[in-house]
């Protein structure tokens, strides 16, 4: 009878079910990686798996890998080169796969779910369904209120009591937010119609409801200047607001009151993600092209001229060369994309270095950095005259312009030029998960859900109220979340 009841180890089921749980997709690569050097029952085969496939959880993250949709949307070659890239471990291509969906996505710390995204003047962050903003709140953006001219500290923002915003995206003087319901909120100056309401006789102080997308569930929004880009579950893209380049792709330039579907991009098969500058669009199909509209200043749109294209079309550079994009991001006056391999490729205004490519000439078309081919990049991320390239390690690189320390090398003037990528030394005891920078700072998250930033604090867009600049990343607290952690503590 008590033998019914005796204590079972994990390593007495059979191997069968152990596949099951390390691939259940709760366990990440950091446990897997965990349990294959703590146990002989994960770190060998048993005999029971090709032998192509060091140990069973080395099959078990390949598992993963195949039913991960990035991976599936690549070519088996794509997939090759990624392996490859790789040295042939199944859990890096998995940390690679999962560390690039999270950069432009919510971020898994241990600390709960986290996505930071900066504005001009203003930082926007989720943490666990909730938003908190701090800086310079022009015309309503923060989202407290007409009576909230500044935040200097991490502020909760309300939104309704099931509402659980799971992204955000800002640019100077608006914002918009996600539901997991894919319900899309928006605030800020709607005078351009870029909230997507067709009221603009005063700023929306407090997120309110885009009604003209009931019942089109969205993932994600683009924010540019004066315009919104919406990306829909079904890969399908809208656009509104100002139209004067052509940036909401509609084949005019007509601007529009509400959110109204890019027809061209119907046809081209399901995007994936969209990246807003501040007059054009891209956007990434599952099939890894890319398709540029808008403004065609600064060779921003990647055809080799500086045309405004008034609908999406196609970047051939990486079409011809058989390139698999999986993530863009839109400067200022330049572009930054990354392949399924975790190369990254820059053009547009070579500014201050912003392209990394030693020197300050244009690119017309996008061009390869070599000098970070050795490295295995999972984001990128661009603004003004200055670019960053987060690696699967957790390191940041980072080249182009200092503006105000915000490239984050303390030892460097203010306003000097990086002219090739170089290694954020101050944040290296730290592994980065995201990082979002807005014209003079840059913030970034941790695995561990701690938050820094650097560069210009002037309008509080640090969230702290003493300083005025930071060469140094500065820890960034939310008040009302600590508050919250101590009352438990004391309640214990």
């Amino acid at each position: 009878m008590g033998d019914r009841f005796r204590s079972v180890s994990i390593e007495d089921l059979p191997s069968h079910l152990i596949l099951e749980i390390l691939t259940s997709g709760w366990l990440g690569v950091i446990d897997l990686a965990c349990l294959e050097l703590t146990s002989r029952t994960f770190g060998g085969s048993h005999g029971l798996y090709p032998h192509k496939f060091r140990s069973l959880v080395d099959f078990a993250a390949f598992q993963l890998c195949v039913s991960n949709t990035m991976f599936a949307w690549m070519s088996r070659n794509a997939q090759g080169e990624l392996f490859d890239r790789c040295n042939g471990n199944w859990k890096r291509v998995l940390r690679f796969l999962q560390s690039v969906e999270q950069s432009s996505e919510m971020v898994e710390t241990s600390a709960g779910n986290m996505q930071i995204t900066t504005g001009i003047y203003h930082t926007l962050l989720i943490s666990n369904s909730s938003v908190y903003t701090c800086g310079f709140s022009f015309c309503g953006v923060l989202g407290h209120g007409p009576e909230t001219t500044q935040c200097v500290a991490f502020t909760r923002v309300d939104f309704p009591s099931l509402a659980h915003v799971v992204q955000v995206s800002a640019y100077q003087n608006h914002a918009a937010f996600v539901m997991q319901s894919g319900e899309v909120f928006t605030c800020g100056d709607n005078s351009s119609y870029c909230c997507g309401h067709r009221d603009t006789s005063r700023p929306i102080f407090r997120p309110r409801l885009v009604d003209a997308l009931k019942g089109v569930p969205c993932k994600q929004v683009a924010a540019g200047l004066n315009f919104t880009v919406f990306l829909t579950r079904q890969g399908q893209v809208y656009a509104c607001g100002s139209n004067t380049h052509g940036q909401l792709g509609h084949g005019d330039t007509l601007d529009r009151p509400t959110p109204k579907i890019v027809e061209v991009l119907e046809g081209v098969g399901s995007v994936v993600q969209i990246a807003a500058g501040p007059s054009y669009v891209l956007a990434v199909t599952d099939s890894g092209a890319v398709y540029s509209f808008g403004s065609g200043s600064n060779f921003c749109l990647g055809h080799g001229e500086q045309h405004d294209e008034f609908q999406p079309r196609a970047i051939q550079t990486f079409r011809r060369k058989g390139i698999h994009v999986v993530r863009v991001s839109a400067g200022d006056e330049h572009a930054v994309a990354l392949d399924s391999s975790g190369l990254v490729y820059t053009w547009g205004k070579g500014y201050c270095g912003a392209l990394g490519h030693g020197d300050e000439a244009d690119k017309t078309t996008p061009a390869l950095l070599n000098c970070l081919k050795s490295h295995l990049a999972v984001q990128v991320c661009a603004r003004k005259r200055k670019t960053f390239v987060l690696v699967d390690d957790g390191l940041v690189y980072g080249f182009g312009w200092m503006g105000f320390g915000s490239l984050g090398f303390p030892e460097r003037g203010v306003s000097d030029k990086v002219m090739r990528p170089g290694i954020l030394e101050c944040l290296r005891g730290h592994h980065v998960s995201q990082i979002s920078t807005g014209l003079y700072h840059t913030v970034v998250v941790t695995n561990r859900g701690k938050i820094f930033g650097f560069g210009d604090n002037e309008r509080a867009q640090l969230g702290h109220d003493t300083l005025r600049i930071s060469l140094e990343p500065t820890e960034i607290f939310i008040q009302e979340m600590t508050d919250d952690t101590n009352a438990v503590a004391d309640s214990e």
